[in-house]
């Protein structure tokens, strides 16, 4: 069995002129959870959907579980899973009864569902609410009956787009503790997320941007790749400071966070640069730190560019 899950070679679906993927070169390995971030429209849905055959590609080749997604749609379907942003439970039947609808979906032998069953309710801190009504459990755990769903005929690969979109901190939390479960028992996990918080837990990640795929690397490995320093401003006027700062050093070189700013500085003396800046304009430096780069400050430092939004 190869020790790829997931290969693609300049996949892309346009929608008349519009490409909503180009040029996607992508490996993602048996065994690791692999994790697609980027902002609404950036390309994650339908690469999901490529992948799972759900739209065909108008440019490129790829092949899922060994198969083509082009001719080895069946085949591809037996073997993955694929939890969409609205994943079809229904509310007038119970968590159980959901469980057992999508078992016969999948044709999962009889023998084999009361276990299945009981193992994922457990896994899931369901097995209480089992005789709930779908429409009457929290997102959270409307989230974590969907994947239990998902997960009924034990797939190689689970595709999840954006699986905790609007979850509460806590089911955030729970959920991906139910994935490094799976993960351990051999699953390969694709997972969209516009969450780069989340993307921190993932084995991989894969940076979108309309439509293209920017960066690939480990979470640490890519933090690394920033070059210099990157420094914590706290000013009197963030804005203003923000304002300056790009028109002087570029827009890709600072962000604003909430009342912050991230500096990225080549080296002390342009820091120091930046400092005179702020001052010759009137605006005081409150404190400044050298801190530890975050995928988000990664991510704004790939897709901004040197000039005003």
């Amino acid at each position: 069995m190869s020790g790829v899950a997931i290969r693609t070679q300049g996949l892309g679906r346009a929608f008349g002129a519009l490409w909503a993927v180009r040029g996607l070169d992508l490996e993602v390995r048996r065994g690791e959870i692999f994790g697609l971030v980027g902002p609404d429209g950036a390309g994650k849905t339908t690469t999901m959907r490529l992948l799972t055959g759900i739209l065909a590609a108008s440019e490129g080749e790829a092949e899922v579980a060994g198969f083509p997604i082009q001719g080895g749609e069946e085949a591809i379907k037996a073997r993955i899973s694929y939890m969409s942003q609205r994943f079809g439970l229904y509310g007038d039947l119970s968590v159980e009864e959901n469980l057992r609808f999508y078992a016969d979906l999948y044709e999962v032998p009889r023998r084999e569902r009361e276990p299945l069953e009981e193992r994922l309710l457990g896994f899931s801190n369901l097995t209480p609410f089992r005789k709930r009504l779908a429409r009457n459990l929290s997102g959270g755990m409307k989230q974590k009956l969907g994947l239990a769903c998902a997960l009924i005929h034990k797939p190689e690969i689970l595709f999840l787009d954006e699986p905790t979109n609007g979850v509460d901190p806590v089911s955030r939390r729970d959920f991906w503790r139910i994935l490094y479960a799976m993960l351990k028992e051999g699953v390969t996990i694709f997972v969209s997320t516009a969450y780069l918080d989340e993307a921190e837990r993932c084995s991989r990640v894969g940076l979108m941007h309309r439509g293209r795929l920017i960066r690939c690397d480990t979470p640490q490995r890519l933090k690394q790749g920033i070059p210099g320093l990157l420094l914590e401003l706290e000013t009197d006027r963030p804005r203003a400071a923000r304002e300056m700062l790009a028109r002087h050093l570029g827009w890709n070189r600072v962000s604003l966070f909430g009342g912050l700013l991230h500096l990225y500085a080549g080296d002390e003396a342009e820091a120091g640069q930046a400092r005179r800046v702020l001052h010759e304009a009137g605006i005081a430096v409150l404190a400044q730190k050298a801190i530890t780069p975050t995928l988000e400050d990664v991510f704004i430092h790939q897709v901004t560019r040197d000039e005003e939004p």
